[in-house]
């Protein structure tokens, strides 16, 4: 697997959970947290702490400017049966992405002395995948 610089990061967002995803305008950053429940099963007599794994924890960020024509953020955020979301860490390989339905909060930010920002919070709403 190649490195990549984050600049080639795409988002491909659906505004419904039945609709087709397009590519999100004026994001600057995604994050994705892929953590799994950790249950403490320690017993008398181990040598140590002893967890087994559970479910994971689908949840990330999306960061960018606020642009006319880019607002499927908000249109997501207002949806009744989610998004789905497509996730590449870089244009240039177009084979490597996470992917999933996701439940969508956004917002926006109005500083006096700054550029309009969006963010958004996604969770999942149903099974994640990853390619390859």
């Amino acid at each position: 697997m190649a490195r990549y610089h984050g600049k080639s990061g795409v988002v491909y967002l659906s505004t419904t959970g039945s609709g087709a995803a397009t590519t999100t305008t004026s994001l600057s950053g995604w994050t994705l947290d892929l953590s799994t429940d950790k249950v403490e099963v320690t017993a008398l007599g181990d040598a140590n702490k002893t967890y087994v794994q559970g479910l994971k924890d689908v949840k990330g960020t999306l960061s960018g400017f606020l642009d006319d024509a880019g607002l499927s953020l908000f249109t997501g955020a207002d949806s009744t049966d989610g998004v789905k979301m497509y996730l590449y860490p870089s244009s240039a390989s177009p084979t490597v992405y996470w992917y999933g339905p996701a439940w969508l909060d956004a917002s926006v930010a109005v500083p006096v002395s700054g550029a309009n920002t969006l963010s958004g919070n996604f969770v999942a709403n149903g099974a994640w995948g990853r390619k390859p």
